[in-house]
């Protein structure tokens, strides 16, 4: 009977390591593919790549709209209807549903 002890330890004791890297590899493998930065996770990144490049093209959007107001109040070349709006936005004689339509 002690044989037969000594030969279930020795076969365990020569598994145990294999079986270790093993389970190492399962886990990274496994990781590898369900993780947060694995395969499955890809069609997560392209959807929130592309709500992102959406939010891109707007703040572009809008920064081009700023540009365009500064490059107006330019002190240089200030444009006149541009002053005559912010002139009466400061002193708080325009109408919000008024529109202004240039004679030129």
């Amino acid at each position: 009977m002690t044989r037969r002890h000594t030969t279930f330890r020795s076969v365990f004791r020569r598994a145990a390591l294999p079986a270790f890297a093993l389970a190492v590899m399962a886990f990274f493998g496994t990781y590898a593919v369900v993780g947060s930065n694995g395969a499955l996770a890809y069609g997560d990144y392209q959807r929130m790549l592309k709500r992102q490049e959406q939010h891109l093209a707007q703040l572009k959007r809008q920064q081009a709209a700023i540009a365009n107001r500064v490059q107006l109040l330019d002190p240089k070349k200030v444009d006149p209807d541009m002053a005559d709006e912010q002139a009466r936005k400061q002193l708080n004689v325009i109408n919000p549903n008024e529109v202004v339509l240039p004679l030129k």
